[in-house]
């Protein structure tokens, strides 16, 4: 055989093999990010401190309310704030000496040590989309979800290489009981994947439920001394916090386990229209929520959260990638920081009913945003379509292999001896290329972040293969990682205790579907 077809079948044989490598099934986890790129900080000194001081007079002139609650307002009394009837004024600088005893920083435990994540300081972690009634995939449209669909959410996130984080409700199973389905998600989340995940909300002994299950998962001992769950406390903006909200985070901050402390807001509506007057009641609200985490126990870790849309002023729906949003996503960061809290928001957000143009454009600008922003957990993260109401299975996989970029743009850029290139631009010289240099070929296989998804062949070879648009791509890869997925190894003993709890909380009572 001549040396040409011999080079030739060489370069065959590395094309293959190396098409062979990108499409193996691949189990691994990306690290947590740890920014090496500055925090965007868009608010002076003047403005921060404006901010601080009108948010304590919202606290001591306006005060919040803490309904149904009196054990709520039985601990705000002793601190010394002043409680008229279900409203609890908080004379300023209380609050914010209450939340000192909150941690800078915090280790989430996960089954799997090495996916272990650092909530905190310059890390970022990325967890998926929440909550949704609805699921949509390009072969059924859009319908309810089931439990079906949660595991199989569950499944995408834990072959997902960028995710962090197994997130919550991934979407809401509605052909569950609202009273058990909380049982079934906390088992998913612990049996189909070995990546963090969080607790319940919905009802104080929904938490409870969780933190039994967990000491079920990691054992009692070490659930007691270690942070193995996050939770979502939401705060219904303005300024009240509801028994069943604040009764779920006293069941946490009981045991121990991270709360995110997160006024949701949509700007017009629930806030002033204005960014500095939106800031403001954010800060007044997790300055309430995360000093009475700490009234419960003080030393429970806790999240600053900062859920902020604005909407539509015609139509009065929610918009999403807007600069309004970026101007008070950046804004909370810095106030977060301040305070010395973790910070969470962020998200692949957008307005959109299908992942086309508008989904793409809002969700490119809310997750850069995001990670320029300074978040420490970055909930909806990927899959989130139709301002929150759906979790898209091929928005999903999208935003997943986009969370890549994330951590390449994260790195910041090599000035190392490497990282110069001078011996390359030395081989290469005037008029050369380089491609087959030695730089080159030493870094060819990490220099460059490469989606997994994304279509960069030649027109012909696109045409060829079915002219197919990002979604159709995005559907396939849904059926190969489902198909690919391959269950996390867990002990049978805990498996059966788990499988035992979830069998007995569910047969101690009847079906409730509101």
């Amino acid at each position: 055989m001549s040396d040409v077809a011999m080079a030739g079948r060489r370069a065959r044989g590395g094309g293959a093999a190396r098409r062979a490598e990108r499409t193996a099934v691949s189990l691994d986890t990306a690290k947590f990010i740890t920014r090496n790129i500055p925090n965007f900080e868009i608010l002076n000194e003047e403005a921060l401190q404006i901010i601080e001081w009108n948010a304590e007079t919202v606290l001591e002139e306006v005060g919040v309310n803490f309904l149904e609650n009196p054990g709520a307002l039985a601990l705000w009394r002793a601190a010394g704030a002043d409680v008229r009837g279900e409203r609890v004024h908080i004379p300023r600088g209380l609050a914010r000496k209450l939340c000192a005893t909150a941690p800078r920083s915090f280790t989430q435990a996960a089954r799997n040590p090495e996916r272990n994540v650092e909530i905190g300081g310059r890390n970022l972690v990325l967890a998926p989309v929440y909550g949704p009634p609805f699921v949509r995939d390009r072969e059924g449209g859009r319908r309810y979800a089931t439990m079906a669909d949660f595991k199989n959410f569950v499944k995408l996130g834990y072959m997902s290489k960028w995710l962090h984080h197994s997130g919550g409700t991934v979407c809401e199973p509605t052909d569950v009981a609202v009273n058990k389905r909380h049982l079934d998600m906390l088992h998913a989340h612990m049996t189909l994947s070995d990546k963090p995940f969080m607790g319940s909300v919905t009802e104080p002994v929904r938490a409870a439920d969780s933190v039994e299950m967990a000491k079920l998962l990691f054992g009692a001992d070490f659930v007691d001394q270690n942070v193995v769950m996050t939770s979502l406390i939401n705060i219904n903006s303005p300024l009240t916090f509801d028994s069943t909200m604040m009764g779920a985070l006293e069941v946490y901050a009981k045991a121990g386990q991270a709360a995110i402390i997160s006024p949701f807001i949509v700007g017009g509506a629930m806030a002033p229209v204005t960014v500095a007057g939106t800031l403001t009641q954010v800060l007044a609200e997790v300055l309430a929520g995360v000093a009475y985490s700490q009234l419960v126990r003080p030393g429970a870790p806790v999240i600053f959260g900062a859920f902020v849309t604005s909407i539509d002023m015609n139509s009065g729906a929610p918009t999403f990638g807007t600069p309004e949003a970026a101007h008070i996503t950046y804004g909370a960061g810095q106030l977060a920081r301040r305070l010395g809290l973790p910070y969470r928001s962020g998200g692949a957000f957008c307005g959109s009913k299908l992942p086309d143009a508008q989904a793409a454009y809002e969700t490119a600008n809310s997750l850069n945003m995001a990670l320029l922003a300074g978040v420490n957990f970055m909930l909806h993260a990927c899959g989130w379509l139709e301002g929150g109401l759906v979790s898209s299975y091929e928005k999903f996989v999208m935003d997943a292999d986009q969370l890549g970029t994330l951590h390449h743009l994260a790195k910041g850029i090599a000035v190392d001896e490497n990282g110069q290139g001078m011996d390359a631009i030395r081989e290469v010289g005037p008029g050369g290329h380089y491609l087959g240099c030695a730089h080159t070929q030493a870094n060819f296989k990490t220099a460059f972040w490469r989606s997994d998804l994304l279509d960069y062949k030649p027109f012909e070879t696109w045409d060829e293969e079915g002219a197919r648009d990002t979604e159709a791509l995005a559907a396939e890869r849904v059926k190969k990682q489902l198909a690919d997925y391959q269950a996390p190894a867990l002990d049978e003993g805990i498996r059966e205790s788990l499988d035992d709890y979830v069998a007995r909380k569910k047969a101690a009572e009847p079906d409730a579907f509101i």
